[in-house]
């Protein structure tokens, strides 16, 4: 819930919400049953979205979860989009972990010309 409110804050998403309340964390004891997965799907499987956007952290936990629901959804009429990762605006390289610039490096787009 407190991300949905960063998300609403900075006025950049209009569309509606599905909190899942957490990530998968198997070595937790978080499975799919533990979240509100089967609610997610079921709105899915209603015609009420046409796009998934799975917005969890870049961690271990986090990539399994959008994974799980990108091969749940695999042939639905939906959408399955991750936010962008990568180096925040302001950031210097010089203290970016590897990962970060990894995601950075594969995520990259080209210089749009005016």
């Amino acid at each position: 819930p407190s991300d949905m409110v960063a998300l609403e804050r900075a006025g950049v998403f209009s569309g509606r919400y599905h909190v899942l309340q957490g990530v998968l964390s198997p070595m937790n004891g978080v499975g799919p049953d533990s979240l509100r997965m089967a609610e997610l799907f079921a709105r899915v499987k209603s015609g009420e979205a046409r796009e998934v956007l799975v917005a969890v952290s870049a961690t271990m936990e986090g990539e399994a979860t959008a994974s799980y629901i990108r091969d749940r959804l695999k042939g639905a009429d939906v959408r399955v989009s991750r936010l962008a990762t990568g180096i925040p605006v302001g950031a210097d390289l010089k203290y970016m972990d590897s990962l970060t610039l990894k995601r950075a490096i594969d995520h990259r787009t080209d210089v749009e010309s005016e």
